[in-house]
């Protein structure tokens, strides 16, 4: 259904104009349902009700003026005026001046012309208010406490199932340019046509897209896929570094997926990760650490760190820890990957527990640590 609106606009109406006088060389006029001239080849004659044009409207047939007839009407000179409808609905009339006898081989071809103009108008229309829509539910999702009963309306006008459970995308472009944004825009509109697009930023947009399910179950497999794809689609044209949110199968799926996708572009950003991609499901430890700021428990968990950066001013022990945590706490991966003999990294991890205090083979002292290097490297 379209939605209802004035069905021909005066903007309309003057385009319709402007394109039969560009064929034709006779003055034309559109008159909208009340008979009044709302587009005219003559400006002087813009607003004036015309009564060739009302008795067209009344009787719903073409009316022909010749010269004689047109002196005893008011607003009217001689031609051949035709009403022409929308969906079965009239909406106005085409008026075009000249001797009947001259202009009616013109008449039928210009009122095909304007109910096509007044068509395509129409879902233009239609077209922009989905598009407002469809933003508009977007920003909606991605609020904590959205209206519920704003929501089921525009899902309803939309055609969208709100129980639907959708992953956030962070669509960040590395060019901060406004005709590459609109360019990208364009793109992912063509493209992703089941995902909901809103505008987050300068060099930023956010897709909620529906979750990639197999067999009722979330596939990471297959939102791995997808997200190759897009990067795939859009590598000869953007550089677009995509990040992608966790899966929650709930009526707060998508803000809560967009929180995720927060923490880790945040992440990503103090760690300074160059990745084309990035999962939240791969980085979900230090993307939840990475934002605790300078409040006192982050504060108390990275003192450890702390005082082992300190103390290490090469940053050798701290590149043993980084590549011992790396490898599962296991020593042989750990030492064969810094290329040293085991004896020497249990020299260095018994260094660290004398500057720290903390003790490698205590789980909690352990987790303090690598906490510590998740918040501060």
């Amino acid at each position: 259904m379209l939605r209802q609106t004035k069905l021909l606009a005066e903007a309309t109406a003057r385009q319709i104009v402007q394109r039969a006088m560009g064929i034709i060389s006779h003055s034309v006029n559109v008159m909208d349902s009340n008979g009044v001239i709302i587009a005219s080849g003559n400006p002087q004659r813009l607003f004036q009700r015309h009564e060739g044009a009302v008795l067209a409207l009344a009787e719903n047939r073409v009316v022909e003026i010749d010269r004689a007839t047109a002196e005893h009407l008011k607003g009217v000179r001689p031609g051949i005026n035709l009403p022409f409808s929308f969906r079965n609905q009239r909406v106005g009339v085409i008026g075009i001046s000249g001797e009947p006898a001259e202009v009616r081989a013109y008449a039928e071809l210009v009122k095909m012309a304007a109910e096509m103009m007044v068509e395509q108008a129409a879902l233009l229309d239609q077209h922009q208010w989905e598009k407002r829509y469809r933003e508009e539910l977007a920003n909606q999702l991605l609020q904590p406490q959205p209206n519920t009963a704003s929501l089921e309306a525009m899902a309803a006008y939309l055609g969208l199932d709100l129980r639907q459970a959708r992953i956030v995308w962070i669509v960040e472009l590395q060019e901060a340019q406004p005709h590459l944004l609109r360019e990208l825009l364009a793109e992912l509109e063509a493209t992703q046509r089941d995902a909901l697009i809103a505008i987050t930023g300068f060099n930023e947009m956010t897709l909620l897209r529906p979750a990639s399910m197999a067999q009722g179950e979330w596939s990471l497999k297959l939102e791995r896929q997808q997200a190759q794809r897009l990067q795939n689609q859009l590598k000869h044209r953007f550089r677009v570094r995509l990040i992608v949110g966790g899966f929650y199968d709930d009526p707060q799926s998508a803000y809560r997926s967009s929180l995720t996708a927060r923490a880790t572009q945040a992440m990503a950003q103090r760690l300074k990760l160059r990745h084309a991609t990035l999962f939240y499901h791969d980085y979900p430890l230090p993307s939840l650490l990475c934002d605790l700021g300078e409040d006192w428990r982050a504060q108390e968990l990275g003192r450890p760190w702390r005082t082992l950066e300190e103390q290490d001013e090469k940053g050798v022990l701290r590149a043993t820890l980084r590549h011992y945590f790396s490898q599962n706490c296991d020593q042989t991966q750990a030492a064969a990957q810094l290329h040293i003999h085991v004896n020497t990294l249990r020299y260095r991890l018994q260094r660290i527990e004398a500057i720290t205090g903390m003790k490698i083979n205590q789980l909690t002292d352990s987790l303090r640590l690598y906490i510590g290097m998740l918040m501060h490297d």
